[in-house]
């Protein structure tokens, strides 16, 4: 349970999902005290404070969709979203800006002892900004900061960074390179790096710089603020306003119609009991009619309790008639639960409705979904624990494939790339062609892109042309934002 109680912190309120995001439903003292919590812990967590265009691009961008989804903590950094949230009937407290938040913890690092590491934005920006919060707080001990070049993703000198951010020892992370290359670069690097808390903070170094001016508090309070930073910088973000409103109204009209206004009248009280058998190898959960706030409230901690670390955990979801924004919510922080123990959570025989609410939300290819018990249960007794990809050699004429299979993340991706060199060093002898199979990879994404990067090079240097084949539609997805489509698969035409 210590590994529970130090990795799997969250607010006691029922979170809600908003367009496939999960918000959590905490106000900035809140926000506070968990973070502190997760600095005492020791072990390493990531932040996100979402606003309407993180949900517009994580709506495209599948690779930042799964961050969220995966987020230890998803934070409403948008007053619209405030706004949607009592649509959908579970009231997020209030707006938890990142322009706010990261002063607030300057502030508690100088009281505490805390120490920083500001990275990002430009040099001046940065030195300008780091001289003013000194001067504010003469106590706080800054770790260090650093405005590395700029430069796209997978070219940065990843190596350098965090370097740097190793020797540092922070206890905070701000990463000011805006959405979504800081959500990308944190969930690269902060399991790797041990720091308690990352955050990406967007421009937020440049508002401590003096660089970018705030919008009056009147407009914060009323969400109006969007017009002042459109009267600041037209040209950049008229287009993405359009965008994001077309989109973000489009898609909560969706979600409030099959989510809300279905719902009929509010459900009755939950029955008292809530049907949860355990055996060794999992426990498993049947849902009742309804999975809504209601139900949620009232069977949250016995439906956390089930979770356990000690087995995986099934739940049986054909009797589910109708699911609410809550509902989708409390899924995705029970397979969060279950990833912070290294345990499985499997769906079973969804009704229509959850499937329905899961594809509208894209967040189908997140779960692990079965037909019935049995195939869960087969399923769970070859897999085990909770696990990455799996190497095999398959056959494929003329020559044999090396495949790739699950998922290909920065959790394994270290792992999965000693396999494949020692597989390639070894075929290299024989063969001058390698084919890598994609076509049971579900999932990738920027750490899993250097592994592929990686094997091209590495193959290059043995003599060896390697090809990658079947790439399925969430790795195309990566590969495309990433522009490296070309580059990877153009060999394969």
């Amino acid at each position: 349970m210590d590994k529970l109680k130090d990795n799997f912190l969250y607010s006691t309120a029922p979170p809600l999902a908003i367009l496939g995001v999960p918000f959590d439903n905490v106000t900035t003292a809140e926000t506070i005290r968990l973070i502190e919590r997760m600095v005492a812990s020791r072990r390493p967590h990531y932040l996100a404070t979402a606003n309407v265009d993180f949900l517009v691009q994580a709506m495209h961008d599948v690779e930042l969709r799964r961050i969220l989804f995966d987020a230890h903590l998803v934070l409403c950094d948008g007053t619209p979203l405030v706004w949607a949230s009592k649509l959908l009937g579970n009231p997020l407290p209030e707006r938890v800006a990142g322009s706010d938040l990261v002063p607030f913890l300057i502030k508690v690092a100088a009281d505490k002892g805390y120490r920083p590491f500001f990275l990002g934005a430009t040099p001046d920006s940065m030195e300008t900004a780091v001289r003013k919060v000194q001067a504010q707080y003469p106590s706080l001990q800054i770790a260090g900061y650093y405005s590395p070049p700029f430069n796209r993703l997978l070219e940065m000198d990843h190596d350098e960074i965090r370097r740097r951010i190793l020797e540092a020892e922070p206890d905070l992370l701000f990463v000011g390179f805006g959405c979504p290359k800081q959500e990308k670069w944190i969930n690269m690097h902060y399991r790797s790096l041990g720091v308690p808390v990352s955050v990406g903070v967007g421009g937020t170094i440049d508002f401590l710089a003096g660089k970018l001016a705030r919008a009056p508090k009147w407009m914060q309070a009323t969400g109006t603020e969007w017009i002042f930073r459109l009267a600041q910088e037209p040209r950049r973000l008229l287009s993405r306003y359009a965008r994001d409103l077309f989109f973000f109204g489009k898609g909560i009209a969706q979600q409030y119609w099959r989510m809300r206004v279905r719902s009929g009248k509010r459900s009755p009280r939950p029955p008292t009991d809530l049907p949860v058998t355990r055996d060794v190898q999992f426990s498993l959960i049947q849902m009742p009619e309804r999975l809504d706030f209601e139900t949620v409230h009232h069977y949250r901690q016995t439906l956390e309790q089930a979770v356990a670390p000690d087995r995986a955990c099934v739940i049986e979801l054909s009797k589910v008639q109708f699911i609410d924004s809550t509902g989708v919510g409390l899924l995705i922080r029970l397979q969060k639960k279950a990833r912070s123990l290294g345990r499985e959570l499997v769906l079973v025989n969804p009704s229509e409705n959850i499937d329905r609410a899961l594809q509208m939300m894209k967040l189908k290819e997140f779960f692990i979904i079965f037909p019935d018990l049995k195939s869960a249960s087969a399923h769970l007794q070859q897999a085990g624990d909770s696990s990455g990809i799996r190497l095999k050699s398959i056959a494929s004429s003329p020559l044999p494939a090396l495949a790739w299979s699950g998922e290909l993340t920065a959790a394994n991706a270290e792992e999965i790339w000693i396999s494949t060199m020692d597989h390639l060093s070894a075929r290299s002898i024989v063969q001058r062609t390698l084919t890598i199979d994609l076509s049971s990879l579900h999932f990738i994404d920027s750490t899993g892109l250097s592994v592929m990067i990686r094997a091209k090079k590495f193959g290059a240097r043995q003599g060896m042309k390697i090809t990658f084949t079947q790439p399925q539609p969430n790795v195309l997805n990566v590969l495309r934002l990433s522009r490296l489509e070309d580059y990877l698969l153009k060999d394969n035409q």
